[in-house]
């Protein structure tokens, strides 16, 4: 559906102006559907993201910070998240042990688990209501890098 009628607004100021409410609105309802995959999980998006950082670079640890890094969300509180994902069993904390006063963390078993359960809603999701092709996906992503320069 197009932009003007998903928020019932016909004219903008300009082509740029529409294309980035587009961006902001088309980021939201992706996050709402996946919101809504996650929760059946009892995940949230951002502890999705540092679930799949941590599987990156398993089984190599990560620090708090390093993970922050990483992460989509700039604003997110990574050490928050890193201690819900202990409680929940799907990741471990360690002392670092090249320098005490940092904290490694990695996936657990149970987290790649979770992770695996949760892929194949999120591939349904990509390829049955993103209609783009690889190419048009590709033109996507070279356009989204060049607004960020």
């Amino acid at each position: 559906m197009k932009l003007e009628e998903e928020i019932k607004q016909s004219k903008f100021e300009t082509e740029r102006q529409k294309a980035i409410l587009n961006v902001i609105y088309t980021a939201n309802w992706i996050g709402s559907v996946q919101h809504k995959i996650f929760k059946k999980h009892k995940l949230t998006s951002p502890q999705y993201n540092v679930l799949r950082i941590l599987r990156g670079k398993f089984p190599d640890p990560l620090t708090v910070s390093s993970i922050q890094e990483r992460m989509l969300d700039k604003m997110s509180n990574a050490s928050r998240l890193v201690d819900k994902l202990v409680e929940k069993g799907w990741a471990e904390r360690s002392t670092c042990m090249y320098d005490r006063r940092q904290v490694d963390v990695v996936i657990t078993t149970s987290g790649q688990k979770l992770l695996k359960e949760i892929e194949p809603e999120l591939l349904s999701f990509h390829n049955e209501e993103m209609v783009l092709t690889e190419e048009d996906a590709a033109a996507v992503n070279q356009a989204l890098d060049k607004i960020r320069g």
